[in-house]
């Protein structure tokens, strides 16, 4: 292929030209015909004029000049003289808003808000509430919940696979021991890592953590979140946990702490008592829970897929999370004297 140069402008310039010069274009064999157009008189003699100029580039540049030199002796416009103005002007235009809806001083003007939704849902509630009598309560009318509780009967030992099995899923490790030999496991897990300092709350049983001889950062309200920050992990119990989802709940319990002290270490360590503390299904967890308690729910570490559907962990809390199955009552453990 031979790349050619094109003056694009020049070709349509007389392009037009030939357009403005004829009427009705023919073809006759290998020639192609055009009329003489009767109208279009002025725009063909510019047509002729554009193209000369186009044709001439010196004294084209010549004009330029002269044009430029002539509006020097133009004199000045009288004040408040200008263009014509219509002698029938349409209404102007209302200005535009200069003020967000978030912030405008008049909202009531504008009915569509970011409170249109809340708006709209509220309204709704209240008109199917319209012939509710006033003095009513909720609970002069109970609901019967005879939905079944669980998906399936299951034994203890088959629950604590299931949940095994479900804790796995949402990338937690999770390890089986028994009460006398949850100490060592602990130790070992924390060296493996190479922790340092482990933050602990308050009613952490003392013979968990007997064998290790990392520095133990009691909980505090004094710790700020970057001293929580620098530690390497936290160990904690749990108020119970849901094999069909693989949630751990805690619920700022003795040996749980409050919530910030799992959520800001990179490593949590919860230990599940597997002969009272497993429920099968949620139903059940929210008979066992108090309401009124700060109750966390945690599924897994923590991740997102926010962005392009990437997961990334360690978003909203600890990047790894491993839960250690007891058997037996870890609660009776003593540290050695």
């Amino acid at each position: 292929m031979c790349p050619v140069a094109i003056d694009i402008p020049e070709v349509l310039v007389h392009l037009r030209e030939r357009v403005a010069e004829g009427g009705e274009t023919t073809v006759r064999g290998t020639r192609t015909v055009i009329k003489p157009a009767r109208k279009h008189t002025a725009e063909r003699i510019a047509m002729r004029a554009t193209g000369w100029a186009l044709n001439h580039p010196a004294a084209l540049l010549k004009a330029q000049r002269l044009a430029a030199r002539s509006r020097r002796f133009h004199p000045p416009a009288a004040p408040g003289t200008g263009p014509r103005l219509d002698r029938h002007p349409r209404p102007a235009r209302s200005p535009r808003r200069t003020l967000p809806r978030l912030v405008d001083p008049h909202p009531r003007r504008h009915r569509m808000s970011t409170n249109t939704s809340r708006e709209r849902v509220l309204a709704r509630i209240r008109r199917a509430l319209s012939d509710v009598p006033r003095h009513e309560r909720p609970g002069d009318h109970p609901v019967p919940r005879d939905y079944l509780l669980t998906h399936g009967e299951r034994t203890p030992q088959e629950s604590v696979t299931l949940l095994a099995e479900n804790l796995a899923d949402y990338r937690a490790t999770v390890h089986r021991t028994d009460a006398a030999r949850l100490p060592a496991l602990l130790a070992e897990l924390l060296d493996r890592r190479g922790h340092r300092r482990a933050v602990v709350p308050h009613g952490l049983p003392q013979g968990w953590l007997a064998q290790t001889s990392i520095e133990l950062v009691p909980d505090s309200p004094l710790l700020t979140p970057r001293e929580l920050d620098a530690v390497d992990c936290v160990v904690t119990g749990c108020a119970l946990a849901i094999a069909e989802t693989g949630t751990l709940v805690l619920d700022a319990g003795p040996g749980q702490g409050r919530r910030r002290i799992t959520l800001v270490p990179d490593h949590h360590l919860c230990v599940v008592r597997t002969a009272d503390q497993i429920v099968d299904s949620v139903p059940q967890a929210l008979r066992r829970l108090d309401p009124s308690r700060p109750l966390t729910w945690i599924s897994g570490p923590s991740a997102t897929s926010d962005i392009e559907l990437e997961r990334v962990e360690g978003v909203h809390g600890p990047r790894d999370l491993e839960v250690i199955l007891v058997d037996g009552d870890p609660q009776a453990l003593t540290p050695p004297a």
